[in-house]
């Protein structure tokens, strides 16, 4: 029988799950097993998963777990350097150059396992069939713009945390843009047709942000982009690849611009195609906003796990997205699976 455990989140401030309790009855009818760690932070209870008729596993168990089980989650796994003997469904960030990713195929080849990366599920026409982004780009936009408004007050963007949904989060901060006394600023979302890209305009919209929107079209020149600087805030919403186009050069820094607050939704710094060189590492949620400039100002927003903000809604976004998917585990070796494993294959083999 198709074994599939879930585990834990080992990382900090990562309270959401990729398969809700609705989805495990869904799978357990399909004949798949389910095994569902218990979790001090998950925003899903774990009765509910109980109650649905999951197997449930201490929490951080699924390194003792049958070598037949698929283990899943979203986040990375610790660093230990421990090889990797199971298949695994997780985010790997490991294809795009990502210094990190190669230590991470070395164990999944130390320990003969395999990656499927969520990233890199797709449909027949090479689209994604689950994903994040709409509130990703949400949250993204929301700590931007509060990053634009602490700057009005002399500030550093302070700490963030989890909402209980996205109509506490627009409350506190609209509260924040009114108390600043300026004039709203205009925004710029460059991928703004795609799920992450709508996430943010519609973020900005609710605020009553003015958002300019670039796709494809308006980058397929190559730069450079001069408009960018003539925003204030600047919202990245591309998929990094090879031929990705420099957006903000560091040369721009220096230059006469109104842009001051940068949201790299996307969140490739490491990667050998990152399009914003001016910043060369992720931010947190306890410092959400890297300073790069001070005359004039500016800072780069750039937190990997943004949705975790609004962990609930994203959550069960994304596991109904997924979810579809998940009840062909019982055919690995073909669809989303089997092409998830030749890109692992393809890149597990260089190193």
């Amino acid at each position: 029988m198709t074994h599939l455990w879930v585990r834990a989140e080992q990382r900090q401030n990562e309270d959401r799950v990729g398969l809700t309790p609705e989805g495990v009855k869904a799978l357990i009818a399909a004949g798949i097993r389910v095994t569902v760690e218990e979790s001090s932070t998950r925003a899903l209870p774990i009765d509910g998963y109980r109650e649905a008729g999951a197997d449930i596993a201490p929490e951080n168990a699924w390194p003792e777990a049958p070598l037949d089980a698929i283990i899943f989650g979203l986040k990375e796994l610790p660093e230990d350097g421990s090889p990797l003997p199971h298949k695994h469904i997780m985010f790997g960030h490991a294809y795009k150059g990502q210094h990190s990713g190669k230590a991470l195929l070395e164990r999944f080849k130390a320990g003969g396992g395999t990656l499927y990366d969520l990233e890199y599920l797709v449909d027949e026409t090479g689209r994604r069939v689950a994903a994040f982004g709409y509130w990703a780009g949400y949250a993204g936009a929301a700590v931007t713009l509060k990053t634009w408004a602490a700057q009005q007050r002399g500030e550093v963007c302070p700490p963030v945390g989890v909402y209980k949904d996205k109509d506490a989060l627009n409350a506190e901060l609209l509260a924040e843009v009114e108390a600043t006394g300026k004039p709203l600023p205009k925004a710029i979302v460059i991928g703004a047709l795609g799920r992450v890209g709508t996430g943010a305009a519609d973020l900005c919209e609710a605020m009553g942000v003015a958002v300019t929107k670039w796709d494809m079209a308006e980058t397929a020149s190559g730069g450079p982009f001069p408009e960018i600087l003539e925003h204030d805030l600047f919202l990245n919403c591309i998929f990094a690849r090879p031929g990705t186009p420099v957006f903000v050069p560091r040369e721009a820094l220096a230059q006469d611009r109104n842009l001051t607050a940068i949201g790299d939704v996307a969140c490739d710094p490491d990667s050998d195609y990152n399009p914003i060189p001016v910043y060369d590492r992720a931010t947190t949620w306890a410092e959400p906003a890297l300073r790069v400039a001070d005359a004039p100002v500016m800072d780069v927003m750039a937190i990997d796990n943004l949705p975790s903000m609004l962990p609930a809604e994203s959550s069960e976004d994304y596991a109904a997205q997924l979810l579809p998917s998940l009840l062909t585990l019982t055919e690995l070796d073909s669809g989303v699976w089997g092409r998830a494993e030749a890109t692992f294959a393809e890149h597990v083999a260089k190193v």
